[in-house]
């Protein structure tokens, strides 16, 4: 009779580990299936640091990015498919982000030497005092190549998961990300625009 329960224990055992293990599975399944569909740029898949430029996340396939909203001067609305055909840098950043004041003149002097039909460096500036702020600033440092838009609800910058400042996305032709890096960077590096050349060979 002990051996009959001990038998019957034993069995019931095994089921409860191997339905445990399928549970497993299937929650493991789910976790990234959302996160690759959920649209969150964050929870997509990446690869380690693109070499030669520091901190620079590339992604394992190029993602779509959820529509955004940002103003320009006069407080019209645009969004990134504006610039769809060519390679962009979009940066997120703010006059009181010391980092994003420091790598500014470089962002300048990359567009200056790559910006034309191919590229373009979009800033998107997440100041709540608006387009005047941005402006002064950019214009007491001299830079002279660049033209800042303005996303002072900071909904742009939440939807597209730009988390801490500066944030700087690299987009291709078709409006998708190709990675990103979080921090400042100097952007008129030769690591940096060889990064950048090496998108914009495939038209």
């Amino acid at each position: 009779m002990l051996d009959k329960r001990t038998e019957k224990a034993g069995k019931l055992d095994i089921s409860r580990r191997l339905w445990n293990g399928i549970i497993g599975v299937f929650l493991t399944g789910a976790v990234y299936a959302i996160a690759g569909l959920s649209g969150n740029p964050a929870a997509a898949a990446t690869e380690p640091a693109a070499s030669g430029l520091q901190n620079f996340v590339l992604k394992t396939l190029p993602a779509p990015l959820p529509a955004v909203q940002f103003q320009d001067a006069t407080g019209a609305l645009h969004d990134l498919s504006e610039f769809n055909g060519k390679v962009i840098l979009v940066n997120f950043w703010a006059t009181w982000c010391a980092p994003c004041r420091e790598e500014m003149p470089s962002l300048d002097r990359l567009q200056q030497a790559m910006g034309g039909a191919d590229f373009e460096v979009v800033i998107i500036s997440l100041d709540r005092a608006g387009y005047d702020k941005a402006a002064a600033f950019l214009n007491e440092i001299g830079v002279k190549n660049l033209t800042t838009y303005v996303d002072p609800g900071v909904r742009a910058a939440r939807r597209l998961g730009a988390l801490g400042l500066p944030v700087s996305l690299l987009l291709n032709r078709k409006g998708d990300e190709i990675g990103r890096l979080t921090g400042p960077a100097q952007w008129d590096s030769p690591e940096a625009r060889a990064l950048i050349a090496g998108h914009m060979g495939g038209k």
